[in-house]
């Protein structure tokens, strides 16, 4: 009787300690899966707030981004030398002066949608020759940014990016910003046969290139316009907004969205699209400890001196 409760008291303590170390394991795993939290200091990630935008998104499989001024902030001006690159390029082929050159750049994109296109249309101009220019620019002004390529990694489905620049600039751009990888493809001008956002053609081009559903994708974007269509064919629509000062130099129905701004083909509005997505995208759980995780295990070298006599010669012929 009494050797049977020594049995059952040794049992339960082994379920305690047993029980302690798991969520010792799981702690730990925890704190290395988890960023710091900026306001804490700690080493577990602050939960994502529960105020419905999460479940707003809840149905999308297909992200679909415009790169410049929406991947990127606005205010750090690469888009500035792009434009700036752009009159350049009309003094030199239209032989302006500067001024005149200001005047039709911003016409022909009022009026065609891009610079580009005008130039295209009115002019004969090579869009090949006009990219290459525009877009030989300085990068050194654009961060890399690992929390949104964190949270983009995180978001469920296939990201796209779809820009009215070429491939080479989303390419250049996305491994400036570190996210390289993380997109199922990029939708170029070239892509939609030089007809840019925010003519219904090319959408409706870009979906069936990549099979996808509208119903179930959101659109990003810095140009209200742009995302007209996009709501039209059943598109969840998020204007990402800046306060740059620059903006104020934009036709005033074609500029980069401000933060107030308000339109009723837009969703949502956020001036911070990494904060927006971490509203949005799932946090994935942690992942379980394997079991005997503490257990000492021989390193490698260990294990190969071991048997080394036996296999000696025989490891690299293998397979």
């Amino acid at each position: 009787m009494r050797r049977s409760l020594l049995v059952e008291r040794f049992v339960a303590w082994r379920a305690q300690r047993t029980a302690a170390g798991a969520r010792q394991v799981r702690r730990r795993d925890a704190r290395r899966e988890a960023p710091l939290s900026a306001a804490t200091g700690s080493g577990e990630a602050p939960a994502r707030p529960r105020d419905g935008v999460a479940e707003a998104f809840a149905h999308v499989r297909y992200w679909v981004f415009d790169l410049d001024n929406t991947l990127y902030p606005a205010d750090c001006h690469l888009f500035h030398q792009i434009d700036a690159r752009m009159t350049a390029f009309i003094e030199r082929a239209l032989k302006l002066g500067p001024v005149d050159a200001r005047r039709v750049q911003k016409d022909y994109y009022a009026r065609y949608g891009t610079t580009m296109s005008g130039l295209m249309r009115e002019h004969g101009v090579d869009p090949h020759d006009f990219m290459a220019f525009v877009h030989d620019i300085d990068l050194s002004v654009v961060d890399e940014n690992p929390a949104l390529a964190a949270v983009i990694a995180d978001l469920p489905g296939e990201k796209y990016v779809f820009t009215n620049g070429s491939e080479r600039h989303a390419d250049n751009v996305t491994a400036k910003l570190g996210l390289s990888g993380l997109f199922a493809g990029v939708f170029d001008i070239a892509s939609a046969a030089f007809t840019p956002k925010p003519h219904r053609a090319t959408y409706e081009r870009f979906l069936s290139r990549h099979a996808v559903a509208p119903g179930e994708a959101a659109m990003f974007e810095d140009i209200a316009v742009n995302l007209a269509e996009p709501h039209a064919l059943g598109m969840t629509t998020v204007l990402v907004a800046s306060s740059a000062a620059w903006l104020d130099d934009e036709p005033s129905a074609k500029r980069p969205a401000k933060p107030d701004d308000r339109h009723g083909h837009v969703h949502h509005v956020t001036d911070d699209l990494t904060g927006f997505l971490e509203r949005v995208a799932p946090r994935a759980p942690a992942r379980p400890a394997p079991p005997h995780a503490n257990d000492a295990r021989p390193t490698k070298t260990e294990e190969d001196r071991r048997s080394s006599a036996a296999t000696d010669g025989d490891r690299h012929d293998r397979p």
